[in-house]
């Protein structure tokens, strides 16, 4: 393994903005690697779990966060998602068996992210790394890339100055670091509105599959939290009126209403200051890719720096991103269209889709997160 650039290897101060997942998982696999990054942000915690925005975990996650001990972890808490498919009215477009998929895991799962930032978090923790709560990063402009300069100013007033080594920013779409940086962001954002409901019923659930129910227009998904949480999202601002639920709901848990942007940065880093996940790119929910690829991009720098190659981070990481924004874009085209030419040829040819066997392992393939580059340093075959 290499040992840095310089050779100043595993004693570079590494400073890591924004304790989500994707923060998360870069201080963990640096860590493991030797090194001892500080993990800072400016919320209270982790997300609350009744408020978890991500909850797919696709086989490629697993893969990477195997290593650390945490994909074991989370397959044991996680609901296994067994099946997927779209339906219009009575008919089904598109059904897919998420076991079919080959490699150790099946293709997708459905965890809260507040509970995977917690897993995370606790194997973390065995390295004696926690991250600092209700700490932002102050940056309005930074200067000199190599070795950037940033202000850590704290919830009860006090501020401190440092220098990292290597400055990660994994601190969300609204990224202080992409800011300071001076960076764009360029894209587009869709003119439909997404709702969201969480319920959780009194009774027994099927929590085994996910559903897109197109309505022509708009759709309603429904997609499992936890044994007894079922998460609808829609286009429909009264979409609960189309719900058909399983059970009695015991309880609304969680409710809110998003737009949804495509947009990415290019490149994503400059000097050693690294964009990661959200920070570097943001996209629709289609496909359950977005966390996912943010702790791709996290593993894969965390790598990179072990092996003191962390300027090939951008060139690596954005064919990745840019195939699964494409990917997500169509995906969410395809099921909010409302031409209805396009509708009818959409449900004619659909359901011939995953028939032909190619086209159903390469749809696998995506929702597993399989079709992205193999992490070199995991020596196990998919």
């Amino acid at each position: 393994m290499g040992e840095g650039i310089g050779g100043q290897g595993k004693s570079r101060s590494i400073l890591v903005a924004g304790a989500g997942p994707v923060g998360l998982a870069a201080a963990l696999e640096l860590a493991r690697r030797g090194f001892s990054p500080r993990v800072v942000d400016d919320g209270a915690g982790p997300t609350p779990l009744e408020e978890s925005r991500a909850l797919g975990v696709n086989a490629r996650t697993l893969t990477l966060l195997s290593p650390s001990g945490v994909a074991e972890r989370i397959v044991a808490a996680a609901q296994p998602i067994e099946q997927f498919r779209v339906r219009s009215k009575e008919k089904t477009l598109v059904q897919l068996d998420t076991r079919q998929v080959r490699g150790r895991f099946s293709a997708i799962r459905a965890l809260a992210q507040g509970h995977t930032e917690r897993l995370l978090m606790e194997a973390l923790a065995t390295y004696g790394i926690a991250p600092e709560w209700q700490t932002a990063v102050v940056a309005d402009a930074i200067s000199d890339f190599q070795k950037p300069e940033v202000l850590l100013r704290r919830a009860d007033g006090r501020s401190e100055t440092v220098r990292p080594d290597i400055l990660i920013g994994a601190d969300g779409a609204h990224s202080v670091v992409r800011k300071a940086l001076g960076a764009g962001f360029p894209g587009e954002a869709l003119e439909t509105y997404f709702y969201l409901a969480d319920f959780r019923y009194a009774g027994p659930v099927d929590t085994h599959y996910g559903e897109v129910s197109i309505f022509d227009p708009g759709m309603v998904a429904r997609l499992p939290v936890s044994a007894d949480i079922i998460r609808y999202i829609s286009t429909l601002e009264n979409f609960e009126n189309r719900i058909v639920h399983p059970a009695t709901v015991a309880k609304k848990t969680w409710a809110s209403q998003f737009r949804i942007n495509f947009r990415h940065v290019e490149p994503m880093a400059k000097g050693n200051i690294f964009l990661a996940g959200d920070a570097a790119h943001i996209h629709s929910p289609a496909g359950a890719r977005g966390m996912n690829l943010g702790i791709e991009d996290a593993c894969w720098l965390a790598w990179l720096i072990a092996e003191g190659r962390e300027q090939e981070y951008s060139a690596l990481r954005i064919p990745a991103v840019k195939q699964v924004l494409k990917q997500t874009y169509g995906l969410t085209r395809l099921v909010t269209m409302k031409n209805p030419l396009a509708i009818a040829v959409r449900n004619l040819v659909a359901p011939l889709f995953p028939r032909f066997g190619p086209a159903r392992r390469a749809l696998l393939q995506s929702v597993a997160g399989y079709d992205t580059p193999r992490p070199p340093w995991i020596d196990w075959a998919e």
